[in-house]
């Protein structure tokens, strides 16, 4: 790389103008954005950290084990639609606008959350709750399927110049402060609440406080300003159209960030996953084990939005690369101290890890992507990469892990995992173009 493009590299040039001119409106749109993205992953992510509590209410069984492969495998089902809900939100966010694509994913979302606080258990009603909750579950996946496309996209429009990693960066962060949210609530219960009020009716307890803020983000995003630009609703008349531009124009781009979201989908739910791990495998309390829950919120929250700012200022290929490959090297030995020396320190120390490095990586992997591509297929682009990587690799990652160290005995199972997605993704993000000093495409 020659010294000109060194110092291109080095200095932000200006964005192509945005549709949001006024500084107030831009940050009430970025927060509206936020909140709705964070309240649409906490409701997704609570379920996993009831996992254990979901499985013995809605899949009752004399195997412990098989209890909770039935919960994780319809964790699991949430991610079925989700590429549907890419698709056809994603587009629609191109065709008629960001906003109206948001309001839909997060009146969804309340629908699912609805069903998954009200529905008894398998004691009371029989089949039909699991039913019910399987349900649920595709509603969930395909709103939130169709809101990271929209909500990232509407990021990186409304940021001034220079500041589109940071802007961006929110989209992972909103997802950290969720699962922190999720966290503490579960902590807070677990130590207020016997085991058996836990199992009875406490799990039910975050859905339902999830569904009482609901109304305040939706009322919130109702009062965002538009960045589609002119072109929403006109430039592309149908999905079929956005689509059919997005795979002729754009496939090679897609195919690149298959396996850049890959690595970060599986180090995402395998952090996720320290809640079930450390109560199942690590045989740890827990309120321990919720408490690693609520670190690695805490850490996603912090170090993307760290990650952003350094992608402004350094570049994205090297704010994805360096964490990933610190990644690769550390998950072997996190997973082996925890195994052997199982405890606060460590399960909490080696989550907090596995998550900063993973969130850098990833937020500024959220920022280049949308940058590759123009405005008028870049919500629907990010949503149908990210709705297939998450459907194929976030929804089986607790199910594959489970499984493995079920059969295998082998409790390192989860560091394979990580360890071969990321060599997968850091061969990606190697050939990556850098977009910092570029504008974005109209």
């Amino acid at each position: 790389m020659n010294t000109a493009t060194n110092a291109a590299l080095l200095t932000p040039l200006p964005d192509a103008a945005a549709p949001v001119s006024d500084d107030a409106a831009r940050r009430r749109g970025v927060v509206a954005a936020v909140i709705g993205n964070t309240l649409e992953f906490y409701d997704f992510t609570t379920y996993a950290f009831f996992a254990v509590t979901i499985g013995r209410t809605f899949f009752p069984s004399g195997d412990a084990w098989i209890s909770l492969l039935a919960s994780v495998a319809t964790f699991g089902v949430g991610f079925v639609t989700r590429p549907i809900g890419g698709v056809f939100i994603g587009a629609y966010a191109d065709r008629a606008g960001r906003k109206p694509a948001m309001m839909l994913t997060i009146g969804l979302m309340a629908v699912g959350m609805l069903m998954l606080a009200l529905t008894p258990g398998y004691a009371t009603i029989g089949m039909a709750a699991p039913v019910l909750i399987v349900v649920g579950r595709l509603i969930q996946g395909f709103a939130l399927g169709g809101e990271v496309g929209p909500s990232t996209a509407y990021l990186i429009e409304s940021a001034p110049p220079g500041k589109r990693g940071l802007y961006a960066s929110w989209q992972l962060a909103s997802q950290g402060l969720a699962t922190l949210a999720a966290g503490a609530i579960g902590l807070a219960l677990s130590l207020a609440l016997t085991a058996e009020q836990m199992q009875s009716w406490g799990w039910r307890i975050p859905f339902l406080l999830g569904l009482l803020i609901i109304p305040v983000g939706i009322y919130i995003r109702r009062a965002m300003p538009e960045t589609a630009g002119e072109g929403a609703g006109h430039a592309e008349a149908t999905t079929g159209a956005v689509l059919s531009r997005l795979m002729r124009d754009h496939g090679g781009k897609l195919a690149l960030m298959v396996p850049i979201l890959l690595c970060g989908t599986v180090s995402t739910y395998v952090s996720n996953y320290m809640t079930t791990y450390a109560i199942t495998t690590l045989k740890l309390p827990a309120s321990l084990s919720i408490a690693a829950t609520a670190v690695v919120g805490l850490c996603v929250l912090v170090f993307s939005v760290l990650a952003g700012v350094l992608a402004d200022r350094y570049g994205r290929r090297r704010v994805m690369i360096v964490p990933r490959v610190l990644l690769l090297a550390a998950a072997y030995p996190a997973f082996l101290l925890m195994t052997q020396h199982p405890g606060p320190a460590t399960l909490l120390g080696m989550s907090a890890l596995i998550a900063t490095l993973g969130a850098m990586s990833g937020a500024a992997s959220l920022v280049a992507i949308p940058e590759f591509l123009p405005r008028s297929v870049r919500s629907a682009g990010l949503s149908v990469a990210y709705a297939f990587v998450v459907t194929v690799f976030g929804g089986t990652t607790q199910l594959v892990v489970t499984w493995l160290i079920g059969v295998t005995g082998d409790p390192l199972a989860p560091a394979y995992y990580v360890i071969a997605t990321s060599l997968v993704g850091v061969a990606a993000m190697l050939a990556t173009p850098e977009t910092r000093a570029e504008a974005l495409a109209v």
